[in-house]
């Protein structure tokens, strides 16, 4: 099933690296709407809740340490296609392996802070949507 909307986050390393507006400009220039945002900060509970699928891997902890060490920035983007098309913006999880014009090649420091997290399929889109915004937040 193919819906139109899909979930970002904009991860610590980018925000303290001051890249916010240029990754929103590169979200709206691809034609998606952001129908909510916000600036926030995940705390260790929250990060090890939104990354439980992730448990058992080896980078967890480290996955929830960095999550949780600044700001981020949330939203809920609306397109056509929102899910595949996102991830096609924001390219490879390895920055060295981006696409040139994708938001991790210009943006992300390393695999582990590659700038931009991007929900990866209808379902999950939906569940982190809700995890990070209540009803009356998403338009």
């Amino acid at each position: 099933m193919v819906t139109n909307r899909t979930f970002t986050m904009i991860k610590p390393d980018a925000v303290s690296n001051g890249h916010i507006g240029n990754i929103l400009a590169m979200i709206t220039n691809a034609g998606f709407k952001i129908i909510s945002l916000k600036l926030t900060q995940l705390t260790v509970a929250d990060a090890q809740t939104f990354y439980a699928v992730h448990a058992e891997r080896p980078f967890y902890g480290e996955l929830v340490e960095f999550m949780s060490r600044g700001p981020i920035v949330s939203a809920i983007l609306e397109k056509d296609n929102a899910v595949e098309d996102f991830r096609k913006l924001i390219g490879a999880t390895n920055p060295a392996e981006a696409a040139e014009g994708t938001i991790r090649k210009a943006y992300a420091t390393s695999m582990g802070e590659n700038a931009v997290h991007g929900s990866d399929s209808n379902e999950n889109a939906a569940i982190e949507s809700a995890f990070h915004f209540s009803g009356r937040e998403q338009f």
